[in-house]
């Protein structure tokens, strides 16, 4: 258990709807004597808050709160993950995978955790290299997937696909989901792909709408290299994405190289958290039509 000090806050950059929850959560920090450092994504969006830049942010707190939905969580948990700082949902999104607390409940839910009743999960994140001529031009982390795909015609890409480079297959497909365990109930299981246990010591990829109907989900150890080689007769062009937030431009013969990285985010959970309930609850499973 740590003694959490000093609390980063992370918001929905522009969402004005998350005024009100922003006030309510300041003002709790603040009578319990902490000292709230608000990220440059809440600018504008706070009253009278000090504005830090996200990389000093993470440096200065010890634990983070996120507001928004699961995507405003995957951006904040890039830059919290290589800190180690340990972070707390708060879900003003639809799904709330990973953002688990509801603004109605703030106060209860951080009364327990910072008295120390909480679950603390740490969630792997992916390292992926874009290589051209053998040499590293690019560097990109994701929690969720890293997505190979057609960038803005409907056609195949041709890519060749390699695990601690020993050959697998090469595949026509629209595109392909590499995901962590955290990503199998993104864009993976729209795919087709697997729900992975978030503790599961694994990656999964998963083809999309691949050309050969016998290509399947694959599922390797967390400690495999995954290269996606680009073919040189694939003239579409392609983009790498990275949690569907920031991609970059692939060319023929190019490679993408995934493996996990070193260092996991540390997601805080409320003691009552149930990874099963939540699966339930997002998935409908069990409801009659």
């Amino acid at each position: 258990m740590r003694n959490f000090k000093t609390i980063g806050i992370i918001a929905k950059q522009g969402d004005v709807r998350i005024e009100e929850t922003l006030r309510v959560l300041t003002e709790y920090l603040r009578n319990k004597g902490l000292r709230t450092l608000l990220d440059a994504s809440a600018d504008g969006l706070a009253a009278d808050a000090v504005i830090f830049p996200r990389e000093e942010l993470v440096q200065r707190c010890d634990l983070a709160i996120v507001v928004g939905g699961d995507g405003t969580l995957l951006n904040a948990a890039r830059s919290l993950a290589c800190h180690g700082v340990p972070l707390i949902g708060i879900n003003l999104g639809r799904l709330g995978f990973l953002a688990d607390i509801s603004p109605e409940e703030i106060t209860q839910r951080l009364d327990e955790i910072l008295a120390g009743d909480y679950i603390e999960e740490p969630r792997a994140l992916l390292e992926a290299d874009i290589l051209r001529n053998g040499q590293v031009i690019q560097r990109h982390d994701a929690l969720n997937d890293v997505v190979l795909h057609i960038s803005n015609d409907v056609r195949m890409i041709e890519f060749d696909i390699r695990i601690d480079g020993r050959f697998v297959s090469s595949q026509r497909a629209d595109g392909l989901v590499i995901c962590t365990p955290t990503g199998s109930t993104a864009y993976a299981l729209s795919g087709g792909g697997p729900i992975l246990s978030p503790s599961l010591p694994a990656i999964g990829l998963v083809p999309v709408c691949p050309h050969t109907l016998t290509s399947r989900p694959l599922v390797v150890n967390a400690s495999a290299c995954i290269e996606i080689s680009l073919s040189a007769q694939n003239s579409a062009p392609a983009q790498a994405a990275f949690d569907g937030q920031s991609c970059t431009s692939v060319s023929a013969e190019d490679v993408i190289r995934i493996r996990q990285k070193d260092a996991p985010l540390r997601l805080l959970h409320p003691s009552t958290y149930d990874h099963f309930h939540i699966l339930r609850a997002k998935l409908h499973w069990g409801e009659q039509p």
